[in-house]
This record gives structure tokens, C-alpha cells and sequence, in this order.
């Protein structure tokens, strides 16, 4: 046994040796430690003492999933806890039992246990625990598509033939892609189903993915940029066309929901991040906005430089999520039936949808707006480096020879000056296109010569 200050490095380079077993303890973190095997498995474990005297180890994750911040904090976070009388070894074995003990028989049975599994962490199917927005989208994707068709069948009855029942029905009404969510959500399930030792084979697996994925390639025009950005600003004024034999009726889209829209334009954020921005992640006056890695795709966490037009939208978000209220939400987002929950991603397209329609314009999606801007900014408009870009939309990239951990952890405010003119300098060409700012002219006044 080992004690020390640990260090990404040493934690990366820690080696057992054959037939023993390694733990280095650290000293910045008491009660951390990280246990290697011979086999190079590296468990993350922290020692704490309950309140009858016993040091039980609670194992907290694996590295690299688990890096050492992390770590650290989850460790704290148990000995925290254990001084407030709390034993979350004991508590984790509970939560374990009491998922297993309730009876798996029908697939509604297994839905049910299989979102719990993941929402407190305990399945991962990826290796990390799912987002909020994406068991949101699951649920969705189960009330509406599954449950109906499948709900009330016995696991042993969920056969590759009732599978692909609902897969073609949901093809043929266009909704292919859609229906390969459906079949993703199962396999998932009933690979769960298979780890709780229900079932032994998963029948999703006979089953092809039915639906053509294409990658999109919408950009909004100049033209429909201005179009979206003023019914947004107005969305009141819009009717949505009427059906045949009905009457038109107005577009319902409120201020915040408009607003979250526009900053999905000015930011190059995905639209979780946005319907799901805390305001413990903004810094107003400095202008940034912090989002962490357990709410980005990618798990890394990003600094968001904000131009002069979103902090002004902010600060409206802001008021607009408070006034009228004594306690104000932890959310700029907050939903209208609780204000300690944000909106949710969903609600930003269906307004999209809604606008697009009393608009009567070709299709687009709030993911078409990130897009468009990516592009415009990648034009000779703005010829902003498609390095840049990547960095501004958090795409996973090269890390230059620089170790990953590093580069999640301490490069945050990497290439944030450059982000910062980026995103400003399309915010003014935004606001130029929708005929909120002048446009530069390009005649150079000559003075008279005396």
C-alpha cells in the first residue's frame, strides 16, 4: 500500500505487479484510492468510518471512465455523508437488491427496472451514465412506439416477429428513422434484460434496422435566417395552416422556449445544453458560459465565450424565468409545470416544427441551426478555421500528442480568446442578416484635396 498525492499521470502509469494487487492512497482526497490488479484494472474505492466504528471500502467507478477529479469529488462526497451518519456502501447494496428483487415478467416489467438501472447509474450501456435529455427521449420513445404494441407481452413473447410489427408500422408512416430509435431503445433494454439473467439470447438481434439514415445537410438562407429570427421574436403573430375542414389556429410558443431557439443560433450549442442551462453555469459578466461534462455529448466539459447578443438574450431568460416568483429557479429554462426542472430538449423542436409549418418552409430542425451556423461561419463571410469550429461546436479531435485527461480537465479555456472573436464576430453578421445591426459599407470615402 502506497500513500500519496496522485497525479493523472501516476494514476495512468500505475502498474501491479503479476499475481499481486496495487493501491495507491491519496493524501489530498482522505479515505481515496486506486486499486490495480495485475490485469491493469483500475477501480476507484474510498475507505470511510461509520458511526459503529466500521471502515467499510465503497467502490465508486472505473478509470479511465472515472477520471481523478471525479474521483476525488465522489469520494468526498461519501465521507460526507458517512459524517452525517449516512452509510453509502449499505445504501448502494440496497438499491442493488431491491432492483433485483422486484419481478421482471412482461417487457413494461423490464422498461421500468431497465430506466430506474440507468438513471442512478447503475446500468451503463456506454460505459457512462446516461443524460437526463437522453432517458427523456427513451421514455418518450417507449410511451408512444413500444408500450402500445409490446407493453403487456412476456419477455419470452418479444420475438424478432412482434419486433418487426412495429418497426414496418412505424416506416410505413415515414417515420424511419424513428423507428431505428425504437429498435436501439429495445436492444439496449434487452441486453439489460440478459445482465439481470432474464433472458439468454436478445431478440433485437435477428432483427435489421429498417428506417435510411442520411446525414442532413439543411442551411438556412440569408432569407429564411431573417424569417426565423423574427417569428421567434413574435411567434404570437404566426397561425398554423389549417386542416381540411378546420380553421387556423395561433402558434403557442412562449417567450422562453423563442428565446432558447435564438441562442441555439448564437451559441453552436446542441439543444440539451441550452433547454438544460443551469445559472450556477453562467458567468454574465465575464461573459462565459461554462457547460460541464455530464451535460455534453462527448463528456468533456466546455467553456462557451458568449457574444454581445446572447448575453443580452440571457439576461431577458433570466427575468422572464423569475419574474413574478419569491425563489428563483436553478434554471434560465425552467418548465412551466416545475420550476425546479428545465424544459425539456423535445419542447425546443416542437416549437421548431410549429414555426416551420405556419412558416409553410421546407424542413428544418433546431440541429439545422447549429449547423448553419457552423457554415456561415466557415465561409468567406467570416473564414473562421474548421479547427476552431470544432472546438466552438465540442466535437471530439485530435489532442495533438496531449494526453486525453489533460486535455478534459485543464485545456478548458483552451483557444477561448479565439473562440470568443469567433462567435462575437458572428453575432454581429447574425444580427446584420436579420436587420438588427447596419451592414458595413464597402465605399471608402475620399476627401477632397485642398
Amino acid at each position: 500500500m502506497a500513500t500519496m498525492k496522485l497525479t493523472d499521470r501516476q494514476v495512468g502509469a500505475a502498474r501491479a505487479t503479476p499475481g499481486q494487487r496495487l493501491e495507491l492512497w491519496d493524501t489530498l482526497t482522505p479515505g481515496l484510492a486506486l486499486r490495480v490488479t495485475d490485469r491493469g484494472r483500475r477501480t476507484w474505492i474510498v475507505r470511510y468510518r461509520t458511526d459503529d466504528g466500521r471502515q467499510p471500502r465503497f467502490t465508486l467507478g472505473t478509470y479511465p471512465s472515472m477520471g481523478l477529479p471525479e474521483a476525488r469529488e465522489k469520494a468526498s462526497d461519501a465521507t460526507r455523508r458517512a459524517r452525517d451518519g449516512q452509510d453509502p456502501s449499505a445504501d448502494k447494496k440496497r438499491r442493488r437488491a431491491e432492483a433485483k428483487a422486484q419481478p421482471i415478467k412482461t417487457l413494461a416489467n423490464l422498461l421500468g427496472v431497465y430506466f430506474t438501472a440507468c438513471e442512478v447509474g447503475e446500468y451503463r450501456p456506454r460505459g457512462k451514465k446516461k443524460r437526463a435529455s437522453t432517458l427523456a427521449e427513451e421514455r418518450g420513445l417507449w410511451r408512444r412506439h413500444i408500450e402500445p404494441e409490446l407493453g403487456e407481452l412476456r419477455l419470452e413473447e418479444v420475438t424478432p416477429d412482434a419486433i418487426k410489427r412495429v418497426l414496418r408500422g412505424l416506416v410505413v408512416k415515414g417515420r424511419g428513422v424513428t423507428s431505428n430509435r425504437v429498435r436501439s431503445l429495445l436492444r439496449q433494454a434487452l441486453n439489460f434484460a440478459i445482465a439481470e439473467n432474464r433472458l439468454t439470447l436478445n431478440p433485437v438481434a435477428r432483427v435489421a434496422a429498417l428506417g435510411t439514415e442520411t446525414a442532413r445537410e439543411r442551411v438556412l438562407s440569408d432569407a429564411e435566417l431573417e424569417t426565423v429570427w423574427t417569428a421567434l421574436k413574435t411567434p404570437s403573430s404566426l397561425r398554423l395552416p389549417a386542416p381540411a375542414g378546420g380553421i387556423e389556429r395561433p402558434v403557442y410558443i412562449g417567450p422562453a422556449v423563442a428565446t432558447a431557439l435564438r441562442l441555439l443560433l448564437l451559441t453552436l450549442a446542441r439543444r440539451a445544453e441550452v433547454a438544460g442551462m443551469r445559472a450556477d453555469e453562467l458567468d454574465l459578466e465575464q461573459a462565459s458560459w461554462t457547460i460541464p461534462g455530464e451535460r455534453t455529448k462527448n463528456g468533456r466539459p466546455v467553456l462557451v465565450p458568449l457574444s454581445a447578443p446572447a448575453v443580452a438574450l440571457l439576461r431577458e431568460a433570466s427575468r422572464l424565468a423569475n419574474e413574478g416568483h419569491e425563489k428563483p429557479s436553478p434554471y434560465l429554462f425552467p418548465s412551466p409545470r416545475d420550476r425546479d426542472r428545465p424544459i425539456t430538449p423535445a419542447a425546443l423542436s416542437h416549437a421548431m416544427r410549429d414555426i416551420r409549418l405556419a412558416l409553410q418552409a421546407p424542413r428544418f430542425t433546431p440541429h439545422d441551426l447549429r449547423r448553419t451556423a457552423a457554415t456561415m461561419m466557415a465561409s468567406e463571410r467570416l473564414s473562421v478555421s474548421p479547427f476552431l469550429i470544432g472546438r466552438l461546436l465540442n466535437h471530439t479531435t485530435e489532442t495533438g500528442g496531449a494526453a486525453a485527461v489533460t486535455l478534459q480537465h485543464y485545456a478548458l479555456h483552451d483557444y477561448a480568446v479565439e473562440k470568443r472573436r469567433a462567435l462575437q464576430a458572428w453575432g454581429n453578421l447574425l444580427l446584420e442578416i436579420v436587420g438588427e445591426r447596419g451592414r458595413p459599407s464597402n465605399i471608402a470615402r475620399l476627401e477632397r484635396a485642398s
